[in-house]
């Protein structure tokens, strides 16, 4: 796309480019067809109802649509621009390409009515006309429309300023028209005489008169200000369009021109009948309004996909602009299209799936601009607000009105767009600006979090809550994987790396170090977040991290390293499991051998010394793991050593109970070791296949840890895996 095309491409004021093309896509075929069939079969008063709660709609969803106008600078694309800078990309695509096809269809629709009312005056002149007339007719007008709108839309937008006049002649020939054929006392009650239907059937018919107000809103691209021009243009052109509505039907229901029974009746002989001069400034007016509606479908509808194509979800060409900065080659294209739905005959039921699919557009509007308030972005400060739930019942009427139309319809426009939203999610689309729903997560974490703070945590609320030490993130994957296995989707993982050195010595670039762990953990699938701190002193780095790391009753209660490469490192990992246990953190030490792609396992081994001995934190953690699909039928086995043969059936009775208390399936095996051989011994005998063995740690005296570090080497020595586990929470003891 060539910046200069843009630069030069001619600008538009409230007037031409949103007021004209909204007000007149507004003053459509309802308007002549369908509006004195309305009043023949409700009577005035319910008329005026349905021109009001039709035009309440449009009119909280045009306050919605300005709102977010006013709050950004809107670029080509309209309402497909607006949603996808404030709900993302995704949600954006998901609306913005049925409402290309919508603009596409429309201009065959709009082409078809106008094709159908110049058969009409042939037929009225020369007979009869062939089958294929209409259909000829539609293609003409969509070449020629076509062909002006990517042309110069300065010029598709001048010839709706004599369309507009033939509008206003044919209303004011109306009102003429009734005022000479004298008055009479208006019909206040429903007849329903061509209607048996029902009031809401009615409404169903009439309310396609008020959805092109968002017209306008299709030239955003070509707005010289489009934050000023939409709200005025869009709003004067709902209220024009909504005093207009009002206005026409009490003509027809005062005028002594034609009678209610022939009101009831479908078709333009009411306006005919009663208007001065008759069809002849009649039909200019329609055909105006019609042609005009067509016109804004070839504008609206190539910008939509100019701006597909801009944010990737088209190919780039369809950007691609003319000399005088028309998007050629999108026109073209929605040409192409609109000439080959000629061959679909009749619309009318693409119709009413069209108009599905507009007001699908004005739920996701009126949703847009709720949520944005409701979140609260210091951003989000349109110089129009709205009241959140102004917008919500803006939403709700959108919906209600889809399901009078055609529920089906309904339904199914709906998966479409989800099935679009799915796919471009599915191809992670990278969106280049900020949108509304980080304010939402965030906003919806703080209250959850303030909820939070005020519940007491007993231990069936507690949840592992786990900070992962690593070195180099890469060799330690396995530790991550079983991190977010014991986790599973319950808690939060905070993947640490501690980097010893000073931040104002040091050049370290930390958002870089971040960046590479989270590529890392996605390349692995993993969900984690992720934090380097740099402290001078590992030992008091980790100490810091386990003490802030979080917030409220989100804090961190565990902590997890992996096996270091040297003694001395897994001597101060026992110095720091000594400090942060006073403050309740749990501590974790694994040493671990390819879990993570080893398929699926079958044993869990857990060296039980009793509940209140680490117990309840290792049988928790082992049944976290089993519920990962590729632990799922690993066995838990619970093993205990005694060195009496007598006391072994106690035990055993002892682990039955607790298996049984805690109600998860796991066995129970006691060992008796009568041969005296060590503990190590009898471990690695017992656990050797197991695919994973948990073990209790025990705080060792200060000064001692390099003894106790011995042991628990010659503990770990000829088994697979191996979770040392510390169980320092305030609940130890009491988590099962």
């Amino acid at each position: 796309m060539s910046t200069s095309n843009v630069d030069t491409a001619p600008k538009f004021g409230t007037f031409l480019g949103v007021f004209t093309p909204s007000v007149l896509t507004i003053l459509g075929l309802v308007l002549y067809l369908r509006i004195g069939w309305v009043v023949g079969n409700l009577g005035l008063a319910q008329t005026i109802l349905i021109v009001l709660i039709a035009s309440s709609i449009t009119f909280i969803t045009g306050l919605s649509a300005s709102a977010i106008a006013t709050n950004i600078r809107i670029g080509v694309g309209g309402e497909y621009y607006m949603i996808s800078h404030s709900l993302g990309l995704e949600f954006g695509g998901a609306i913005g390409i049925p409402l290309y096809l919508c603009r596409t269809l429309s201009l065959t629709f709009y082409s078809f009515g106008l094709a159908e009312g110049v058969q009409l005056m042939m037929t009225r002149w020369h007979g009869p006309m062939a089958e294929y007339t209409v259909p000829l007719i539609a293609a003409a007008i969509i070449v020629v429309v076509t062909t002006l709108s990517g042309k110069s839309a300065s010029l598709a937008l001048k010839l709706q300023i004599p369309i507009m006049i033939a509008v206003a002649v044919s209303i004011a020939a109306l009102i003429i028209g009734a005022v000479s054929s004298g008055f009479r006392a208006p019909e206040m009650i429903s007849t329903y005489r061509t209607a048996p239907q029902g009031f809401w059937y009615v409404f169903a018919i009439f309310f396609p008169a008020v959805t092109g107000f968002t017209a306008g809103i299709g030239m955003s691209g070509d707005l010289k200000n489009p934050s000023k021009s939409i709200p005025r243009g869009t709003l004067i052109a709902v209220l024009t369009g909504a005093i207009i509505y009002v206005i026409v039907p009490i003509i027809f229901s005062i005028t002594n021109s034609v009678s209610f029974e022939e009101l009831a009746k479908p078709g333009m002989n009411a306006w005919t009948t009663t208007a001065f001069l008759g069809s002849v400034l009649v039909f200019a007016g329609m055909w105006g309004a019609i042609l005009s509606s067509a016109f804004g479908s070839a504008l609206t509808g190539p910008r939509v996909l100019q701006a597909l194509s801009e944010d990737g979800l088209a190919p780039r060409l369809l950007s691609r602009l003319s000399n005088n900065g028309q998007p050629t080659v999108a026109t073209w294209i929605t040409g192409a299209l609109a000439l080959t739905a000629v061959l679909l005959g009749s619309l009318n039921a693409v119709a009413q799936f069209v108009t599905i699919l507009f007001l699908t557009l004005y739920v996701i509007i009126n949703f847009s601009a709720a949520i944005e308030k409701l979140v609260r972005d210091p951003s989000y400060r349109p110089t129009i607000n709205v009241p959140w739930y102004v917008s919500i019942l803006g939403s709700l009427g959108a919906i209600f009105v889809m399901l009078l139309l055609n529920p089906f319809a309904c339904f199914m426009a709906i998966v479409i767009e989800m099935i679009i939203y799915f796919i471009l999610r599915r191809k992670a689309l990278g969106k280049r600006w900020g949108d509304v729903r980080a304010g939402f997560w965030f906003a919806l974490t703080r209250h959850a979090l303030i909820k939070l703070e005020g519940h007491s945590i007993d231990p069936r609320n507690w949840r592992p809550n786990i900070t992962v030490f690593t070195e180099e993130i890469e060799e330690e994957i396995d530790m991550v994987y079983l991190a977010t296995c014991f986790n599973q989707k319950m808690g939060v993982v905070n993947v640490c790396r501690i980097f010893e050195g000073r931040l104002s010595r040091e050049n370290i670039d930390i958002r870089k170090m971040e960046s590479f762990m989270k590529k890392i953990l996605s390349d692995h699938n993993l969900s984690a977040f992720c934090k380097v701190n740099v402290s001078p002193d590992f030992i008091q780095g980790a100490i810091d991290v386990a003490q802030i790391n979080g917030i409220g009753h989100l804090r961190s209660n565990t902590v997890m390293f992996g096996w270091p490469s040297d003694d001395v490192k897994l001597d101060l990992m026992l110095m720091i499991m000594r400090t942060i246990s006073t403050i309740g953190r749990s501590t974790i030490i694994t040493k671990l051998k390819e879990l993570k792609n080893r398929g699926f396992y079958r044993q869990i081994d857990i060296w039980w010394g009793g509940m209140e001995n680490n117990g309840d934190l290792m049988l928790l953690l082992a049944h976290l793991l089993r519920m990962n699909p590729m632990w799922r039928e690993a066995r838990i086995v619970l093993r205990s050593i005694v060195e009496d043969p007598a006391r072994k059936t106690e035990v055993e009775q002892s682990l039955s109970d607790t298996i049984s208390s805690v109600r998860i399936k796991a066995e129970g095996e006691v060992i008796v070791n009568d041969s005296r051989a060590s503990i190590a011994e009898v471990i690695r005998d017992n656990s050797r296949q197991a695919d994973i063995t948990f073990m209790g740690l025990m705080i060792p005296e200060s000064g001692y840890e390099h003894e106790y570090s011995k042991k628990l080497i010659e503990l770990s020595e000829g088994l697979q895996s191996v979770v040392f586990v510390r169980n320092a929470s305030e609940f130890s003891g009491k988590l099962l």
